[in-house]
């Protein structure tokens, strides 16, 4: 069965200003992440991609496009199922304010009992990713062999969720798993099981420096702004 890259959308001006984006129209990549989109196709230079599928929200759609550029014989296939979680009234909210909600205490600790109020449960939030990275497996297989490499641009939520799939975790530990800004995550996948081979490499170790004011103890829920 194919290899699939998961490449998270790039900073947004969501992220910078603290914000759930959700499925919030007009949510753009700011500076740096436009930079890191356009580093994507030197990063992915030496892989044959067979197929690009990308979340309709535009900051993926945004990612997505120095790569487009440079595999002129590919195009991008627009999947919902890989957008992001659908937060309800949540969406849009600062991310300081939702931390004194009591569902946030859930999101973190329990986070299969989360539903967002309007919105949807985080358990339906990943069965959906899993059963489109299912069907794409199979479709990728069968036209272009066992061995294709495939990538999904997509969000944090959503790309944390197919890793706790990947290593049969419960979704309720789903939180422990980080994945920056623009970063790849690679699993390979085998008829008996899936393989973690890259986690949120982002070739850049500067979120690891110390900084002055630690980072929380909670999950950033929507991935986080990665190294400042």
């Amino acid at each position: 069965m194919p290899t699939l890259l998961l490449v998270r959308h790039g900073r947004s001006t969501a992220n910078t200003e603290g914000l759930l984006a959700g499925w919030s129209p007009g949510v753009a990549l700011d500076e740096r992440g436009a930079a890191q989109a356009a580093a994507l196709p030197g990063r992915l230079a030496e892989l044959p991609l067979s197929e690009i599928v990308v979340s309709p929200l535009q900051r993926c759609q945004e990612t997505i496009q120095p790569l487009l550029r440079a595999r002129s014989g590919l195009a991008a296939h627009t999947d919902e199922r890989i957008g992001e979680c659908h937060y309800g009234d949540w969406t849009g909210r600062k991310l300081a304010e939702l931390k004194d909600e009591p569902l946030m205490e859930v999101v973190q600790a329990h986070p299969s009992a989360a539903a967002f109020p309007g919105g949807e449960s985080m358990r339906a939030m990943q069965t959906r990713a899993a059963e489109a990275v299912r069907e794409w497996n199979a479709r990728v297989e069968r036209d272009h062999g066992p061995d294709a490499v495939y990538l999904m641009c997509s969000h944090g939520d959503i790309i944390k969720s197919l890793v706790a799939d990947a290593l049969g975790l419960h979704l309720d530990l789903f939180q422990r798993i980080s994945v920056e800004p623009c970063s790849i995550t690679a699993i390979r996948y085998t008829r008996l099981r899936p393989y973690l081979v890259r986690l949120g490499d982002t070739g850049d170790f500067a979120s690891l420096v110390p900084r002055e004011e630690p980072p929380a103890d909670d999950a950033p829920v929507g991935g986080g702004a990665g190294a400042p």
